[in-house]
Protein backbone atom coordinates (compact mmCIF):
# COMPACT_ATOMS: atom_id res chain seq x y z
CA UNK A 1 0.00 0.00 0.00
CA UNK A 2 1.38 3.24 -1.20
CA UNK A 3 -1.68 5.93 -0.52
CA UNK A 4 -2.84 7.40 2.71
CA UNK A 5 -6.28 8.25 3.26
CA UNK A 6 -9.05 9.61 5.95
CA UNK A 7 -10.94 7.84 7.51
CA UNK A 8 -14.17 9.75 9.52
CA UNK A 9 -13.56 9.58 12.97
CA UNK A 10 -10.41 7.87 13.28
CA UNK A 11 -7.67 10.23 11.23
CA UNK A 12 -5.23 8.97 8.50
CA UNK A 13 -4.94 5.39 7.62
CA UNK A 14 -3.47 3.30 4.80
CA UNK A 15 -5.71 2.87 1.85
CA UNK A 16 -5.82 0.09 -0.70
CA UNK A 17 -8.49 1.17 -2.93
CA UNK A 18 -9.71 -2.04 -4.16
CA UNK A 19 -9.42 -3.35 -0.50
CA UNK A 20 -12.98 -3.91 1.83
CA UNK A 21 -10.59 -3.35 5.12
CA UNK A 22 -8.46 -0.67 6.52
CA UNK A 23 -6.01 -1.89 9.74
CA UNK A 24 -6.35 0.06 12.44
CA UNK A 25 -3.87 0.74 15.46
CA UNK A 26 -5.38 -0.36 18.58
CA UNK A 27 -2.92 2.40 20.24
CA UNK A 28 -4.72 4.88 18.09
CA UNK A 29 -7.53 3.98 18.85
CA UNK A 30 -7.68 4.47 22.22
CA UNK A 31 -6.00 7.67 21.98
CA UNK A 32 -9.83 8.84 20.76
CA UNK A 33 -12.14 6.11 22.55
CA UNK A 34 -12.90 4.38 24.97
CA UNK A 35 -11.95 0.76 24.19
CA UNK A 36 -12.58 -2.23 26.82
CA UNK A 37 -11.43 -5.76 26.46
CA UNK A 38 -12.50 -9.15 28.05
CA UNK A 39 -10.00 -12.24 27.87
CA UNK A 40 -12.20 -14.27 29.30
CA UNK A 41 -15.78 -14.31 28.54
CA UNK A 42 -16.25 -12.54 24.90
CA UNK A 43 -12.29 -12.15 24.08
CA UNK A 44 -13.13 -8.98 22.11
CA UNK A 45 -12.59 -5.60 21.86
CA UNK A 46 -15.62 -2.96 21.66
CA UNK A 47 -14.81 0.56 20.55
CA UNK A 48 -17.05 2.85 22.79
CA UNK A 49 -17.96 5.56 20.39
CA UNK A 50 -19.42 9.12 20.69
CA UNK A 51 -23.00 7.98 19.14
CA UNK A 52 -23.46 5.81 21.25
CA UNK A 53 -21.96 2.68 18.97
CA UNK A 54 -20.48 -0.23 19.86
CA UNK A 55 -18.28 -1.82 17.04
CA UNK A 56 -16.96 -4.96 18.31
CA UNK A 57 -13.57 -6.47 17.24
CA UNK A 58 -13.00 -10.48 17.68
CA UNK A 59 -9.81 -12.59 16.82
CA UNK A 60 -9.92 -14.54 13.46
CA UNK A 61 -8.53 -17.92 13.64
CA UNK A 62 -5.01 -16.48 12.94
CA UNK A 63 -5.02 -13.86 15.95
CA UNK A 64 -5.92 -10.60 13.89
CA UNK A 65 -9.24 -8.90 15.50
CA UNK A 66 -11.35 -7.87 12.95
CA UNK A 67 -14.73 -6.29 13.23
CA UNK A 68 -17.71 -7.44 10.61
CA UNK A 69 -19.62 -4.36 8.55
CA UNK A 70 -22.66 -4.76 7.18
CA UNK A 71 -22.15 -3.82 3.04
CA UNK A 72 -25.63 -2.19 3.13
CA UNK A 73 -24.29 0.66 6.04
CA UNK A 74 -25.59 3.55 5.51
CA UNK A 75 -22.91 5.84 6.70
CA UNK A 76 -23.68 9.05 9.04
CA UNK A 77 -22.56 11.88 10.27
CA UNK A 78 -24.58 13.17 13.09
CA UNK A 79 -25.27 16.58 14.81
CA UNK A 80 -22.78 15.59 18.30
CA UNK A 81 -19.64 14.77 15.84
CA UNK A 82 -20.09 18.00 14.41
CA UNK A 83 -20.82 19.64 17.51
CA UNK A 84 -16.94 17.83 18.75
CA UNK A 85 -15.05 20.05 15.81
CA UNK A 86 -15.97 22.95 17.56
CA UNK A 87 -15.28 24.37 21.08
CA UNK A 88 -18.26 25.10 23.67
CA UNK A 89 -18.20 28.66 23.34
CA UNK A 90 -18.02 28.25 18.88
CA UNK A 91 -20.96 26.30 19.59
CA UNK A 92 -22.73 28.22 21.44
CA UNK A 93 -22.65 31.04 19.41
CA UNK A 94 -23.56 28.74 16.55
CA UNK A 95 -26.78 27.60 18.23
CA UNK A 96 -27.25 31.27 18.44
CA UNK A 97 -27.19 31.91 14.47
CA UNK A 98 -29.49 28.40 14.30
CA UNK A 99 -32.00 30.24 16.88
CA UNK A 100 -31.97 33.32 14.84
CA UNK A 101 -32.90 32.09 11.19
CA UNK A 102 -35.78 29.63 12.51
CA UNK A 103 -36.99 33.08 14.31
CA UNK A 104 -37.11 34.88 11.00
CA UNK A 105 -38.06 32.09 8.51
CA UNK A 106 -37.80 31.25 5.00
CA UNK A 107 -34.30 33.04 5.11
CA UNK A 108 -31.12 30.80 2.99
CA UNK A 109 -27.87 30.94 4.74
CA UNK A 110 -26.57 33.09 2.29
CA UNK A 111 -29.48 35.64 2.96
CA UNK A 112 -28.98 35.59 6.71
CA UNK A 113 -25.07 36.28 6.44
CA UNK A 114 -26.11 39.13 3.71
CA UNK A 115 -28.63 41.28 6.63
CA UNK A 116 -25.83 40.46 8.97
CA UNK A 117 -23.06 42.31 7.30
CA UNK A 118 -25.57 45.17 6.39
CA UNK A 119 -26.50 45.37 9.99
CA UNK A 120 -30.52 44.94 8.83
CA UNK A 121 -31.36 43.67 12.51
CA UNK A 122 -30.01 46.05 14.96
CA UNK A 123 -27.77 45.25 17.58
CA UNK A 124 -27.49 41.26 16.18
CA UNK A 125 -24.25 39.74 18.19
CA UNK A 126 -24.55 37.14 15.76
CA UNK A 127 -21.48 36.82 13.12
CA UNK A 128 -21.08 35.30 9.89
CA UNK A 129 -18.72 32.60 11.44
CA UNK A 130 -21.19 31.92 13.85
CA UNK A 131 -23.97 31.73 11.00
CA UNK A 132 -21.74 29.40 8.65
CA UNK A 133 -20.52 27.02 11.91
CA UNK A 134 -24.65 26.44 12.34
CA UNK A 135 -25.20 25.17 9.20
CA UNK A 136 -22.36 22.58 9.39
CA UNK A 137 -23.22 21.49 12.71
CA UNK A 138 -26.88 21.69 11.96
CA UNK A 139 -27.19 21.43 8.20
CA UNK A 140 -28.95 24.00 5.70
CA UNK A 141 -32.17 25.84 6.80
CA UNK A 142 -35.20 23.54 5.97
CA UNK A 143 -37.68 26.50 6.20
CA UNK A 144 -35.14 28.29 3.21
CA UNK A 145 -35.03 24.72 0.96
CA UNK A 146 -38.46 24.30 0.79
Amino acid sequence: MDKIGDLPGYGTVCLYEDGIANILSLNNVKKMYHVTYDSTAYDCFEVHKVDGTKPVFKPSEKGLFYSCVNNDAVLVTTVENKINKYTVREYANAKKAHDLQNIIGKLSTQDLIKYIKNNMIMNCPVTKQDILRAEDIFGPNIRAIK
